[in-house]
């Protein structure tokens, strides 16, 4: 291969998708995690597979699983622009009955391991592990260089977080060399980092490998009967125990505006997924989704702008701090610091206010919604209120501990009957 090439020609990018999600509740009853949408227009695996784009990366593979068929609609119609014909493609690679095996995947380990093979054919030399379900922007080229440049067995992404917020998560103990000395899973006593003690190191479950050396592991593992087959539970703790595993901080290669923090989330739960599209209508959020420079990618549909009107007291169709996406119409709707994405149709006299309304999602006249994410295509009843008394709405609805209501089809016809 010709190693004159940067490292990202000479990589791919393995996506883990198959995850339901089970936190993000009715929101992955019908489909992935990684396929919610988020911000207005764009899914969640977007993001891995944009970082990727950006970065370089021109071969990439996404294993699915559970409730698939979303994630695969949305990945033919939003990212079937590669060119086989220049050796750039996105394989979708369902978990399958191949050579005997009749396993679903068993951990994320495997997911690579059942699809060995087809690693092989796209003849690269290092392999990037990405989760598909967290929101970020991050540059991989450097991530890549720092694997080559340090010789280590495997780099792992990773956050710098407070001390007491990492205990949920995988963390990482180093040296001053950034060689991590020891893997600690969710530890009750997190320790720090070498440069400050109330900072600790917490995977992204980002992982660079070679690939000749990752095939060996993965071989050796998939003949293990003790191995849960799951790169955070059985690979990385075995090489920080015999090899050279190596830290790199998200801070480096995090694609941001000047002055702004690095920027990562974990959407899982609908508090974080509120929050997170919420987030996105402050005066300069923290994501830039507007750089033109590291664009998220995405299946864009043909719609029309969006669309207001009625301007009469308490009939007034507009929007203020708010995100409206193309294809909606506000007729006599107050949008308050919410979150629209494509084709929400509103009806006279109703508010939303911090609300995150997800796509073809029809809003009743008098409607009153605050602090809700409501569901992909439900239609809301005239004269329903939530977000007032909590109390009333958890009859119905899911109230989350911070108070947010989470609304889909399936509830409102179940609170239509208690009506009748």
């Amino acid at each position: 291969m010709d190693q004159t090439r940067r490292l990202t020609q000479r990589s791919m990018a393995f996506v883990l998708a198959g995850g339901r999600g089970s936190r993000l509740k009715e929101m992955t009853d019908r489909r992935v995690k990684p396929a919610v949408p988020f911000g207005g227009k764009t899914r969640i695996i977007d993001f891995a597979l944009s970082n990727a784009m950006n970065s370089g990366i021109r071969k990439m593979a996404v294993a699915t699983q559970y409730k698939a068929h979303s994630l695969i609609r949305h990945c033919h119609r939003g990212w079937s622009f590669f060119r086989a014909e220049r050796n750039e493609f996105l394989d979708i690679l369902p978990a399958s009955q191949r050579g005997g095996n009749e396993n679903w995947y068993l951990g994320t380990a495997d997911a690579v391991t059942q699809n060995i093979d087809i690693v092989d054919s796209y003849d690269v030399d290092y392999v990037i592990i990405l989760a598909g379900d967290h929101i970020y922007k991050m540059d991989y080229e450097i991530m890549l260089r720092q694997h080559v440049e340090t010789k280590a067995d495997v780099t792992i992404g990773c956050l710098t977080v407070p001390r007491e917020e990492a205990t949920a998560f995988g963390v990482m103990a180093t040296d001053t060399a950034g060689q991590i000395t020891e893997f600690l899973e969710k530890p009750a006593d997190p320790p720090g980092t070498p440069d400050d003690a109330t900072k600790a190191l917490a995977s992204m479950g980002i992982y660079v490998f070679s690939w000749p050396f990752l095939r060996e592991l993965l071989e050796k593992d998939r003949d293990d009967p003790n191995s849960s087959h799951d790169f955070g539970n059985d690979l990385i703790p075995d090489i920080v125990k015999g090899g050279k595993a190596m830290a790199h901080r998200f801070d480096v290669s995090c694609v941001r505006h000047p002055d702004a923090p690095a920027y990562w989330r974990d959407v899982g739960t609908v508090d974080a997924f509120w929050q997170a599209n919420i987030d996105l209508t402050d005066f300069t959020p923290d994501l830039n989704l507007w750089d033109n420079e590291w664009p998220i990618w995405t299946y864009s549909e043909s719609v029309p702008p969006a669309k207001f009107i009625h301007d009469e007291k308490a009939r007034r169709g507009m929007a203020i701090s708010s995100m409206v996406s193309g294809g909606c119409v506000i007729s006599g709707t107050e949008v308050r610091n919410s979150l629209l994405f494509t084709n929400v149709h509103s009806n006279s006299y109703s508010v939303l206010d911090h609300a995150v309304v997800l796509p073809n999602v029809t809003i009743g006249r008098h409607a009153v919604l605050r602090n809700v994410v409501i569901d992909r295509g439900v239609v809301i009843p005239e004269g329903l209120v939530v977000g007032e008394d909590s109390t009333e709405d958890a009859k119905h609805f899911r109230v989350t501990d911070k108070g947010v209501t989470l609304i889909t089809q399936d509830m409102v016809n179940a609170w239509a009957k208690t009506k009748s």
